[in-house]
């Protein structure tokens, strides 16, 4: 099976179709192993990028040198998406957590093109424009959602694909969803005695990813 074009994935397959031909003759591919940096917060970025193989994990790191993990990403997923609107320093790091192959698009490229063919601009606000409706809905959903709804999201979102074992305390996950600790150790403390979950000091492993998911999708705003 072939791999999709950059204009085939994540916001970008919204596009114009002009639009989606310039970003698929523009982008590059790379392959990259485990273990590679491929920008760190505070790094001054021009890139956007989209997972085609393999997996990369979004972190930031706090003031007393504590990482923590923000994201994991899988085939079909973007990352410094920002970037390609308006280049600036990075607000997370993102390195590979496997074997990995990327597309990249460069800022350049694309205000290089867009000089060439004038019109397409429009479309380029518009695409601008509907992310930035996604991104609204995103942040409606966070604000709205009850705490237990949040914290499976964020349970699921992190542990990926193959279900990683979390290295996090109960404080960094209610960090995340905005919650005290006691309210995220209570609901935690449920879903292992249901089984959904497993726990020990510092770390949090998805035992029943389909029954978690059923939980998040049908949990109360």
């Amino acid at each position: 099976m072939n791999n999709p074009s950059l204009a085939d994935v994540g916001f970008l397959s919204s596009a114009s179709p002009a639009l989606r031909k310039m970003f698929t003759a523009l982008a590059s591919r790379v392959k990259l192993p485990r273990g590679v940096t491929l920008f760190e917060s505070g790094d001054q970025g021009d890139t956007l990028f989209a997972v085609i193989s393999g997996e990369v994990e979004v972190s930031v790191t706090s003031r007393e040198g504590q990482k923590l993990s923000l994201a994991i990403l899988g085939p079909g997923e973007l990352f410094g998406e920002i970037a390609l609107f308006a280049p600036g320093p990075r607000t997370a790091t993102v390195s590979t957590t496997a074997n990995t192959e990327v597309w990249k698009l460069q800022n350049n490229d694309v205000l290089s093109a867009l000089h060439e063919n004038p019109a397409l601009y429009l479309d380029m606000i518009e695409l601008a424009g509907l992310r930035m409706r996604w991104m609204s809905a995103q942040y409606h959903e966070q604000v709205f959602m009850d705490v237990p709804t949040r914290l499976a999201h964020r349970v699921l979102h992190l542990s990926g694909p193959h279900l990683r074992e979390l290295q996090m305390s109960h404080a960094d996950l209610a960090a995340f969803v905005g919650a005290t600790r006691e309210t995220v150790s209570k609901t935690l403390s449920a879903w292992k005695q249901q089984n959904l979950i497993h726990m020990r000091r510092g770390t949090l492993t998805v035992l029943d990813a389909k029954a978690l998911r059923n939980f998040a999708e049908s949990g109360n705003y």
